[in-house]
């Protein structure tokens, strides 16, 4: 289950979503065919799109 809150600039998160989120790290991660485990070439590639938007957001 997915859940999407958002967050404003400078806005803390609360302690019951902090609590969740050291839950969820808990939890194994589960790969299937909607969300196969990325090879290392393409986490390399995917790595590099997220330094380059990242680049281009800070500019």
């Amino acid at each position: 289950m997915t859940e999407t809150f958002i967050i404003n600039k400078g806005q803390k998160p609360t302690d019951e979503q902090l609590q969740e989120v050291m839950e969820a790290k808990k939890k194994p991660i589960i790969f299937d065919e909607d969300a196969p485990e990325l090879s290392s070439a393409m986490y390399k590639a995917f790595r590099s799109s997220v330094i380059q938007r990242n680049r281009n957001k800070n500019a």
